[in-house]
């Protein structure tokens, strides 16, 4: 897996003295039984469920907006996004807020766990199962109990792939609002 600069972070020397190893930091959180991971960097805070306003003629998995500090974000649920069964929000509901192309933007989940560190060279590309290749995971991360899927939030925004070309955050917060469901289900 290519794994950017800004993506590495330093540990400290092994106990043996030896070369420092590349870490990954990322969010874990989860949906349904599964985990997931974003780079840190591109988190920029993590808040408690709170009311979403819906916006008519959406797209299907646009949840809504709110005012965050007096800037009003979109909220996708990943649910929805990824084809999961709907769930009604709990207590440890949470949004990810993230910066994609320059756009803040909220990531409904079912939970956040915690910041985990990764060693670069146990995460695998993410295996081949459809024609798609597993087109919102960029990797997989190997734990020493489990395994976290590696989101690539780019491709989370974009068109579904069999569109001819990818748009991400900015056409997609437009269209969310102004294209009725029907018209973007693929």
């Amino acid at each position: 897996m290519a794994v950017s600069q800004t993506e590495i972070a330093e540990s400290g020397a092994h106990s043996n003295g030896h070369a420092s190893e590349r870490l990954l930091q990322v969010v874990s959180f989860r949906l349904g039984d599964e985990e997931y991971g974003l780079e840190i960097l591109r988190v920029q805070e993590i808040i408690r469920m709170v009311g979403l306003t819906r916006v008519p003629n959406s797209r299907r998995f646009v949840e809504g907006v709110i005012n965050l500090r007096g800037k009003v974000i979109p909220i996708l649920g990943l649910r929805k996004r990824f084809g999961l069964e709907a769930r009604e929000s709990d207590r440890g509901t949470r949004i990810i807020v993230v910066e994609v192309a320059s756009e803040v933007i909220g990531f409904e989940v079912d939970s956040v766990s915690e910041v985990l560190r990764i060693p670069v060279e146990t995460i695998e590309p993410p295996p081949r199962l459809s024609r798609h290749n597993n087109e919102y995971v960029s990797g997989v991360g190997k734990l020493q109990d489990r395994l976290l899927l590696l989101l690539d939030i780019d491709r989370v925004l974009a068109e579904p792939p069999s569109d001819a070309v990818a748009k991400v955050a900015p056409s997609i917060i437009e269209e969310a609002v102004a294209a009725p469901e029907e018209a973007l289900v693929s």
